[in-house]
């Protein structure tokens, strides 16, 4: 069976070595398989690996470098903003790399606001246009203040205009109102499925789902956050994902294997297909 992980974190240099981290991540699949009842069955785990400034960028580059079936991603999170606007490192050293598959994590965090929102859309609009050069999806972050929609607005704003151009992107983590999500899926959107899905609480996640077609959705985890229950709470990483794959399956009424299939397809022809021709 093949699953695509396509958002994962890997832990900082000083925290964790690839070794450990892939160590880490073939226990927790062991575990989640167990829990499912499926203990003997193979699993193939693709993986892409989220940068989310220019030294995590770097970090995950090697990453994928180091490891089959391994992708990376380039880009400044909002969070890092800011710091990214003082420090201009130069992400061209990117350009090029065999497994560079997206840009990002980019977008707006007005929930946070741990960068100015000014300076959050400076970062955002700078980045879609590098998308837009470099011809890669975009990751996007959108994170709205409860009962708000503004990142959500000003996301809509610039998406309009990026898709127009030939932009594609992925709402990564995604959590847009049921109301809303329809207004991205028409330009084109891809939705990033977590473990919050077998969350008991996550019922307006689940219900925005309902919304989106199958065609559309792909799994990730954003490990190390997010564990899916029962390890809730817990440090993650893309050995769970099977996990959030059978809540996904239930609530699509389809069997885990089918959900892996379409999904890891679905993956593959957004991210990787450049990589094919």
């Amino acid at each position: 069976m093949k699953i695509f992980d396509t958002h994962f974190h890997l832990p900082a240099e000083n925290e964790s070595s690839f070794a450990d981290f892939d160590k880490a991540m073939h226990e927790h699949l062991s575990l989640a398989m167990e829990k499912l009842a499926l203990g003997n069955t193979a699993v193939e785990i693709s993986r892409l690996a989220a940068g989310g400034d220019f030294s995590d960028s770097r970090r995950a580059m090697e990453y994928a470098q180091s490891r089959e079936n391994a992708y990376f991603s380039c880009g400044v999170h909002p969070h890092q903003a800011a710091e990214y606007l003082q420090k201009r490192e130069d992400f061209s050293i990117f350009r090029g790399e065999k497994n560079l598959v997206a840009i990002g994590e980019i977008g707006l965090d007005y929930f946070y606001e741990e960068s100015p929102i000014r300076e959050q859309r400076q970062v955002f609009d700078e980045f879609l246009e590098l998308a837009l050069k470099w011809n890669l999806p975009a990751m996007l972050h959108i994170r709205d203040k409860e009962d708000s929609f503004d990142a959500g607005c000003d996301a809509l704003e610039r998406l309009t205009a990026f898709a127009a151009a030939g932009g594609r992107f992925v709402i990564h983590c995604c959590t847009i109102p049921e109301d809303k999500i329809d207004r991205f899926l028409e330009l084109g959107a891809m939705i990033g499925v977590t473990g919050m899905v077998t969350f008991k609480r996550a019922e307006n996640i689940r219900a925005m789902l309902k919304r989106v077609p199958l065609e559309k959705l792909i799994l990730e985890t954003d490990s190390p956050y997010l564990a899916p229950v029962p390890f809730r709470g817990k440090e993650n990483t893309p050995g769970l994902l099977p996990l959030a794959a059978q809540a996904l399956a239930v609530e699509r009424d389809m069997s885990l294997k089918e959900l892996c299939r379409v999904t890891t397809e679905n993956a593959e022809r957004f991210y990787l297909s450049h990589l094919k021709g």
